[in-house]
Parts: structure tokens; sequence; C-alpha cells
């Protein structure tokens, strides 16, 4: 069993986050290495599928809520189709 109290602070937070075993997982996978995580969680082509299903006319702000976007920037990528 590890002492939480013990871990350099990103790892303790990361342990606080999503539990001491998976943060260990994590360090055990990633460590020594830089990682930057994107500000957007999905991937460009997901979301152009998804607005194709999702879009209808009256939903892009809701739709950017969803997803992370602008109104803007969801009625553009739709209107690019």
């Amino acid at each position: 069993m590890i002492d939480i109290n013990a871990l350099n602070d990103v790892y303790r937070e990361i342990a606080d986050l999503i539990g001491c075993d998976n943060a260990v997982t994590l360090y055990k996978h990633f460590k020594g290495q830089q990682i930057t995580f994107p500000v957007k969680l999905y991937k460009s082509d997901y979301i152009r599928e998804s607005l194709k299903r999702q879009y209808d006319g009256t939903n892009a702000r809701k739709l950017a809520r969803t997803y992370g976007y602008s109104e803007r920037w969801i009625k553009e990528l739709v209107k690019k189709g």
C-alpha cells in the first residue's frame, strides 16, 4: 500500500482524482515522458460526424456546450458539411 502523502505533488493530485492504483499505473506507463492534454476532448472528425446526425438547425448552442466549441464554429462546420 502506497502512502498518498509520500507522492510528488502531481502524482498526489492524479491519485486524488482517479485513485492511487490508477496513478501508479499511469506512472509506470508514462514515467519520464512529458504529456500535454489537448484542450478539446473529441477529435474533429468525430464532431463532424456527430453534427451530421444531431444538428437540426436550432440546437447549435446546445451542441457547442456539449462538445466545448463556440456556437459559431459549430455552424461553420455544419455549413462546410
